[in-house]
């Protein structure tokens, strides 16, 4: 699959405002990622939250705690949120995230139906919202989903930065 166009990505996600349950489901997000810095892993935080806003699941990287390639904080936040209600579809559901998903999580959350993905910080390396592909929203898969990007993506990015700037230092 050829990467998205990322100018125009970007302003298509821009142009949707998040709504007052994005905003505290980021704040919350953040602080998930802070945890996770602390614990030596990437400072990435998700919720998902369900139609009327409501916080069903949270998770931050756990790679470095479990040894689970895998366990990054979307999808420990997917697993939780349908473990919480009993079934894998999430659909009505929203994922927030402090820093744009990679394909494995993008996968994840279009396999669990997401309606709704907000995230913070773009990654311009790895992205699969809009950054370097755009999974999420591509009209051959069979689930799409409506994507919010760049809430409180200074936060995000200084999180980040701060993380590797400290992970550089001698």
């Amino acid at each position: 699959m050829a990467p998205a166009t990322s100018t125009k990505a970007r302003a298509y996600a821009r142009r949707v405002n998040p709504a007052a349950a994005d905003l505290a489901a980021m704040t919350r997000a953040l602080e998930l990622a802070v945890q996770a810095a602390g614990a030596d892993d990437v400072p990435v935080g998700a919720v998902v939250t369900d139609a009327a806003g409501s916080v069903i699941g949270e998770g931050r990287n756990l790679r470095e705690l479990t040894h689970d390639p895998t366990a990054h904080a979307e999808v420990v936040a997917l697993r939780e949120a349908a473990a919480s209600i009993g079934s894998w579809n999430l659909e009505g559901c929203t994922l927030v995230v402090t820093l744009e998903p990679c394909l494995m999580c993008a996968g994840a959350l279009l396999q669990a139906r997401v309606s709704r993905l907000v995230f913070g910080a773009w990654d311009d390396k790895a992205g699969a919202a809009g950054s370097v592909y755009d999974v999420v929203r591509d009209r051959r898969l069979p689930s799409r989903a409506e994507v919010v990007g760049g809430v409180h993506a200074d936060d995000s990015t200084m999180l980040l930065r701060a993380f590797f700037e400290s992970r550089r230092q001698p």
